[in-house]
């Protein structure tokens, strides 16, 4: 399927949730120049944990990947996308959303989500708090996002010192989590299950308390 974006059709995926769900989820994949696509595993497990509690998830391709339209804009226009895929889920299940992303998706699609109000959980999975070029990704957002949140790395993770991992955590407003598996790099290689199920038992825990 398609859906419309900024700079032209976003290629995406759909997997359906329940009748009468309480919550609708979007999760975005890591960066396109360097083979993140919404098929990615990361990207895979944390919908199938979404999923698992009957929520309809959506994963889209970000502009100039896959079959979307456009080209690759260094994280500024793909904070756009992200709102366009907030838009279509809110347009299509006017049910609150949950934000989830990994690595490039979630240090851009945190810009989005954190600012939008139909948003009231975010997810961020392998943060990369240290890219490995030039980039410098604006996590500013996380420090007054008074929402839910929960960050996921590896132990291993070269893009996300545990230090400076810890450091942002710090400065970020309540409520939130951070949780380091251990043994695990930046991709989670061999540790899916266990980051599957870190979200699964938060998510599980916020549906309780809601």
């Amino acid at each position: 399927m398609f859906i419309d974006g900024p700079a032209g059709r976003l290629e995406a995926l759909l997997n359906a949730g329940v009748e009468g769900a309480s919550r609708a989820a979007l999760v975005c994949h890591p960066h396109p120049l360097f083979g993140g696509t919404l098929h990615n595993k990361v990207v895979f497990h944390a919908m199938k944990a979404l999923n698992s509690f009957g929520y309809p998830v959506l994963r889209f391709n970000f502009r100039g990947a896959g079959l979307s339209q456009g080209e690759h804009d260094h994280g500024q226009g793909e904070i756009e996308d992200v709102g366009s895929a907030l838009e279509w889920l809110d347009r299509e299940f006017h049910l609150p959303m949950i934000f989830a992303g990994f690595s490039f998706g979630a240090a851009v699609g945190l810009q989005a989500a954190c600012a939008d109000d139909r948003v009231r959980a975010v997810i961020g999975l392998g943060l990369p708090v240290m890219p490995f070029d030039d980039r410098n990704y604006d996590l500013g957002p996380l420090q007054v996002c008074t929402k839910p949140k929960l960050l996921v790395s590896g132990a291993r993770d070269q893009f996300g010192p545990r230090a400076k991992l810890e450091a942002l955590f710090a400065g970020m407003a309540e409520p939130k989590q951070l949780v380091i598996i251990e043994g695990a790099d930046h991709f989670f290689e061999g540790r899916l299950r266990e980051m599957r199920e870190t979200v699964e038992s938060w998510v599980r825990e916020l549906a309780s308390a809601a």
